[in-house]
């Protein structure tokens, strides 16, 4: 007992006394942090100082307070985007012949690009004062994503110019004077943006960019100017080919000094003319056969004035930190938007499909190979829709979330690829006929498009979502990263002094948060709600101490090597992602009144979630560097082993079950294939035939009944089928014609485009 007090006396005179603790802990610690300290390069840094920490950190430090997530309130469209939806986007859709845009004309038709200018398509993000027409996040997200419905092409072509593409960037930065010139003229179309970006040279790694503005002087406009000249060859840029204002990445450096000591001013953004002098539009790409405008970009000794710069010359270097704080309309909004409008489209048809299919006398909708398909596809797309709401609401609210928006990007677009993956499957033949019918096919095909724009996606996840995540994320390590850089090492080791402290105990906290949670099932934490989504309220806090407490020994034990190990910061990346994707589908249950019939996906999405979230964090483990720290990190967070499981079958069978009959369920999940009047489209018929077959639901129970009796002969061809019951008065001649009206549509949604040739 005297060892023990013994040892408690010390630990408190180590900890409690500053000159002892400053000698024998902070001193040594302060050292080794310096040591381990990943370096950042100059574009890292500036990443990691753009944008802001948002929901995602409360799920990064253990113990996040879900009172806040409830308290960011739904996401509402307001009364002038309501009718803009109702109006102008439904009838855009009515102008669009995707297979005539992408097969024939390999554009746009002229009168749809002509309505995109008018009615203000190319101006949802522009205020109102220069004509735009100021949207939210949220509507624009909706119009971009029931676009994307018909078509990937039309929806493309309405994204950039109300994402990266200049006018973000002018809203933001511009100054007064090319807001002015350049607003209005974007807003009614007058001006096609593009922004270029990528290079042959440069994708992901933006520092490396080698297109140049090297400043100087030379005659403008017949007066010597100060200003660049800029060399640059881009590619893959959106919109190229017919823009008229070019947006143009480069690194600015100042040999001579003419602006001051600095060379090398670094990643600077400008606003160029297309029809200037020198500036060079290429030949267009073919971008998986998608008829969206993408092409090339160069020019050589292009000279333009410092004016040019966006946001002028104080803005010059501050280019990438712009950049990455604008990257959220991309990232978070408009691709994560194609990916859920895929979602929509799969989840509307292939309930349908699979419920006017029939094989072996049954709709295959029923067969169990089947169900587990059609399950992952409502969930996933359950899933999308709920990540698209929280992110765009963080947008909304004003802040610039760069971690929440990569786990968007990254993990959405993965999401829009497995249900289109899985709806091709089910529907087969159905989807890999293309044609005028087929409503698959070309989102199929353009969806590794979104996988590798804004961010390749493998290095989305490997090197930005915990890269930047566990910094920024982390309540203490970028303040620590600050107090190491401090030049006064005295008022340093004071600074890191007092965060020390509190870092300890936060860690602490975490292991054994994370240990007695996981010793008694999460039944110890706390949850906003009562009832059946309570407990996984509990489970994300257990796996968000997990995440912490790994955090600090993986940043303890692999330093900068852990900026390396691409593959364990992969994993805890995911982990924080599959809590972010969870807390979403908790927030739309909420947001949707907790509706019992959303209840069977709420139950496979987050069994799903936080079943990917326990094996990312296993796999990291098992994969740790430092085996002793891994038996550790196993005893704190699986000490009972890993018992979050996959999503059961009779999960699965609940949750198609309730999808393959019309109702409010199933149109929350599909609310973007909306109805378009007078439309022949391939998601209208099959929709119309699923509607038709269930409204005879009861008519076919009844033939099946007197086929399993006798009084019918069993596998008729459905005609015969109605005819033969007809005369044996088994139905009446109205159920008759129901049925037959019924099956007329049946097989024209079942059917596929044919050609006389290709």
């Amino acid at each position: 007992m005297s060892i023990v007090i013994l040892l408690v006396v010390a630990i408190i005179v180590l900890f409690g006394v500053r000159n002892i603790r400053m000698q024998f802990i902070t001193r040594p610690v302060f050292s080794f942090f310096k040591k381990v300290l990943p370096p950042l390069s100059s574009t890292e840094k500036e990443a990691m100082e753009a944008g802001d920490v948002w929901w995602e950190g409360e799920l990064f430090r253990g113990k996040p307070n879900w009172n806040t997530l409830h308290g960011y309130g739904k996401p509402t469209l307001s009364a002038e985007e309501q009718d803009f939806i109702n109006n102008q986007v439904q009838t855009a859709l009515t102008m669009i012949d995707d297979f005539d845009i992408v097969h024939n004309r390999k554009d746009l038709p002229p009168e749809l690009w002509q309505y995109f200018k008018e009615q203000g398509f190319f101006a949802l993000i522009i205020p109102k004062k220069f004509g735009g027409r100021e949207f939210s996040a949220y509507a624009n997200s909706t119009i971009v994503a029931k676009i994307a419905t018909r078509s990937v092409s039309a929806a493309v072509t309405v994204m950039v110019p109300n994402s990266l593409g200049p006018g973000e960037l002018l809203t933001h930065y511009g100054t007064k004077e090319q807001k002015e010139r350049w607003l209005p003229s974007l807003a009614v179309g007058k001006d096609i943006p593009c922004f270029a970006l990528t290079g042959p040279e440069a994708g992901s790694d933006a520092g490396a960019i080698p297109d140049v503005g090297i400043v100087c002087r030379r005659e403008f406009e017949g007066e010597e100017t100060l200003g660049l000249s800029l060399t640059w060859n881009k590619r893959y840029i959106t919109l190229a080919p017919v823009a008229t204002v070019l947006g143009l990445a480069f690194q600015m450096r100042d040999p001579d000094g003419l602006l001051g000591d600095v060379k090398n001013i670094g990643i600077t953004c400008a606003l160029i003319p297309t029809d200037h002098q020198g500036v060079e539009i290429g030949r267009r790409h073919n971008p998986l056969m998608m008829a969206f405008m993408n092409g090339t970009t160069s020019g050589e000794d292009v000279f333009i004035p410092l004016d040019w710069i966006i946001g002028g010359p104080q803005f010059a270097g501050k280019g990438w930190r712009m950049l990455v704080e604008c990257l959220s309309a991309g990232r978070g909004i408009s691709l994560p938007a194609l990916a859920t409008a895929s979602g929509h489209v799969a989840t509307k048809t292939t309930t349908a499909y699979s419920y006017v299919r029939q094989q072996f006398g049954m709709p295959i909708g029923h067969f169990e190979g089947v169900q587990e398909a059609t399950a992952r596809i409502i969930a996933n797309t359950y899933q999308l829709e709920a990540a698209r709401r929280l992110t765009t609401q963080g947008i909304d609210l004003k802040v610039k979330p760069s971690v929440v928006t990569a786990i968007a990007k990254y993990h959405m677009t993965e999401l829009g690829r497995d249900v289109l993956e899985d709806a091709m499957d089910v529907q087969s033949g159905k989807g890999i006929q293309l044609g005028p019918k087929n409503y698959l096919g070309h989102a199929y095909i353009a969806t590794p498009i979104s996988i590798t724009v804004e961010g390749a996606n493998i290095l989305t996840r490997s090197l930005m979502i915990f890269g930047q995540g566990a910094t920024r994320c982390h309540p203490y390590v970028l303040a620590e990263m600050e107090a190491a850089a401090m030049e006064d090492e005295t008022s340093a080791l004071d600074r890191f002094d007092s965060l020390l402290l509190g870092h300890i105990g936060y860690a602490i906290g975490n292991a054994l948060r994370s240990f007695g949670y996981a010793l008694t099932g999460s039944r110890l934490g706390s949850a906003p709600v009562s009832g059946p989504t309570q407990q996984y309220y509990r489970d994300m806090t257990r796996i968000s101490s997990s995440l912490a407490i790994m955090t600090d020994l993986s940043m303890l034990i692999m330093g900068g090597d852990l900026k390396r190990k691409e593959m364990i910061s992969a994993r805890m990346g995911d982990v924080l992602s599959q809590l972010y994707l969870a807390s979403a589908t908790l927030k739309l249950f909420e947001d949707n009144g907790r509706q019992q019939d959303d209840l069977p996906a709420v139950h496979y999405v987050m069994t799903e979630r936080l079943h990917l979230a326990a094996k990312a964090l296993n796999d990291a483990i098992r994969n740790f560097p430092s085996k002793i720290a891994a038996v550790l990190l196993r005893v704190l967070i699986f000490p009972l082993g890993n018992h979050f499981n996959a999503p059961s079958d009779k999960y699965a069978v609940d949750l198609v079950t309730g999808m393959l009959k019309p109702g409010p369920a199933r149109d929350r999940i599909t609310f973007l294939c909306s109805d378009v009047e007078g439309d022949e489209s391939g998601i209208a018929e099959v929709e119309q035939a699923f509607l038709a077959k269930y409204a005879a639901k009861d008519l076919y129970k009844k033939l099946k009944k007197a086929q399993r009796s006798g009084h019918l002969k069993s596998k008729l061809p459905m005609l015969e089928l109605f005819e033969q019951a007809l005369e044996k008065d088994i139905i009446t001649k109205a159920e008759h014609k129901q049925l037959v009206e019924a099956d007329v549509l049946r097989l024209a949604a079942i059917n596929v485009d044919d050609f006389d040739k290709i």
